[in-house]
């Protein structure tokens, strides 16, 4: 088990460098077979140094693959409870079948950055390698950066979270499909219940060849 990100590295080079807005952006969900994706972008204030120093000690800040579902939880609490601003975007099944993953994907991450530069110059820390089209904010991408990147991984914790808990609503309605545990993706059990029961609106057709 990883012990998380202490470094905020990426984040003061860029406060030095004058940037009033530092936003963590990433996406979770793109794998899935069922459900929507979801990004999250999250923003500290990094005069906060102490407090964020304290907040890197007293919880584990990784990529959120990597956690328990009870540190994603612990860190969500406490993430929210420190930054600045957290905000989620939702993108539709029907929208995903549409547009395509990866499109709805950075569809997701600019309704959670939003268009505009906000209140002083930003830039937008992006996991991946694929730029969020049509922001006016600056942009750094960094592959693999929710495992080295604070901001980025805080915004995979929040993303997470927040689908999970969407799945496990979903699975009340559709309790065959154990998305409470699959959570959506493409485990043996999920498939096998595909089989047998058939897709639901929540399945994301262009995925699926059964």
């Amino acid at each position: 088990m990883k012990s998380g990100i202490r470094s905020f590295k990426k984040e003061l080079e860029h406060h030095k460098a004058g940037r009033a807005v530092i936003i963590g952006c990433d996406e979770v969900g793109r794998g899935c077979l069922a459900g929507p994706v979801v990004a999250a972008a999250v923003s500290f204030d990094w005069k906060m140094t102490e407090d964020m120093k304290r907040l890197a000690r007293t919880i584990v800040v990784a990529d959120s693959k990597v956690l328990t579902p009870a540190q994603r939880e612990a860190a969500d609490e406490a993430i929210r409870a420190i930054a600045v601003e957290v905000r989620v975007g939702v993108v539709s099944v029907g929208v995903i079948d549409k547009i395509n993953i990866l499109q709805a994907s950075l569809r997701a991450m600019k309704r959670v950055v939003g268009a505009g530069p906000g209140a002083g110059p930003a830039i937008v820390l992006v996991d991946g390698n694929q730029k969020i089209p049509g922001i006016d904010h600056a942009q750094e991408t960094i592959i693999g950066g929710d495992g080295k990147v604070f901001s980025i991984a805080a915004a995979s914790i929040v993303a997470k979270v927040y689908r999970d808990r969407l799945m496990v609503k979903l699975h009340q309605e559709f309790p065959e499909y154990n998305w409470d545990q699959n959570k959506g993706y493409g485990t043996k059990a999920h498939k096998k219940a595909l089989r047998k029961f058939g897709l639901t609106p929540h399945h994301r057709t262009s995925f699926i060849h059964l």
